[in-house]
């Protein structure tokens, strides 16, 4: 049983090799980050700090968490501004 599932992993990857990898976004870390992930081969990719798609390492995945905390935050902290600016 486990042959069967290596082998079409294997075949995933080399179809990637031969033709590129699907990538289809994941997660919106903020409107500047984005986690990705190849449909086939499940590789999985992140923006770095200079804009380009890196390997997504533990290490990105914590920075993207805690910068998707920070953003969040932030964005409810502008529109809770907003909101009490326009009801003065």
């Amino acid at each position: 049983m486990k042959k069967s599932t290596t082998k079409t992993a294997s075949s995933l990857k080399i179809y990637c090799d031969i033709f590129g990898h699907k990538y289809e976004m994941t997660k919106k870390v903020t409107s500047h980050v984005k986690e990705y992930t190849c449909k086939c081969c499940k590789r999985q990719l992140t923006t770095s700090g200079n804009g380009k798609l890196t390997e997504l390492t533990p290490k990105y995945q914590e920075i993207n968490t805690l910068l998707s905390d920070i953003y969040t935050r932030r964005m409810s902290r502008l529109k809770q501004k907003t909101i009490t600016s326009s009801i003065c």
